[in-house]
C-alpha cells in the first residue's frame, strides 16, 4: 500500500523548490568548488539535487540510495577512465544525502568510512543548510580522491563529466 504522506511530501517539491534551497549563486559556487577539486586528483565528482522522488519510486517504496544508484548509471558516472567518478545525490523531500562512488575509489573507502561520513554531513542538510551540507560532501570526496588518486606534477585531468550541479 502506498504510503500517502511520503508521496504528497515528494510531489509538493518540483526543480524551483530545489533552486531556492540552493539559493543565489550556489549552483556556481558548487560547480566552481568541483572544477577546483578536479584540478587536484583524476576523479571526477557530480553533484545531483532532486527536489522529490518519481511516482516510480515511491510505488514501490524505494529508497534514496536506490535512486542515487539508479542516478549513478544514468548519468554516467561510473564511467570514467580510472573507474573513480562519484556522484553526490541530494534528495530534498527526505533531506537525504548519498554518495555512489565506482570501484576505484570503492575498493578503498569501506561501507562504515562512507556510512560515517554520511553521518557527518547530515546536520547541515536537516538544518536547511544544504549549500553548506553539499559543500562539505565535495570536500570529503576531494580528499578521499587526492588522498587515493592524486595528479602529480604537470599532470592534467580531463574532464569527462560535467561540473555544474544537475538539479531535477
Amino acid at each position: 500500500m502506498l504510503k500517502l504522506g511520503r508521496i504528497l511530501k515528494h510531489r509538493l517539491f518540483d526543480e524551483r523548490d530545489a533552486r531556492r534551497a540552493l539559493g543565489a549563486g550556489a549552483l556556481e559556487r558548487i560547480q566552481a568548488r568541483v572544477q577546483q577539486s578536479e584540478t587536484r586528483h583524476s576523479g571526477e565528482i557530480r553533484v545531483c539535487v532532486e527536489a522529490g522522488l518519481p511516482l516510480s519510486y515511491l510505488r514501490r517504496d524505494a529508497t534514496a540510495r536506490e535512486r542515487a544508484v539508479t542516478l549513478f548509471g544514468k548519468l554516467r558516472v561510473w564511467d570514467t577512465e580510472a573507474n573513480n567518478g562519484v556522484l553526490i545525490y541530494l534528495l530534498l523531500a527526505e533531506r537525504r544525502i548519498e554518495i555512489v562512488a565506482d570501484r576505484g575509489l570503492n575498493r578503498r573507502v569501506s561501507p562504515a568510512q562512507w556510512q560515517a561520513l554520511l553521518a557527518g554531513m547530515a546536520a547541515a542538510f536537516q538544518a536547511d543548510r544544504f549549500e553548506a551540507g553539499l559543500m562539505q560532501a565535495i570536500d570529503v570526496v576531494d580528499g578521499l580522491l587526492v588522498e587515493y588518486f592524486a595528479l602529480r606534477d604537470g599532470e592534467l585531468n580531463p574532464n569527462e563529466l560535467p561540473d555544474a550541479p544537475l538539479l531535477m
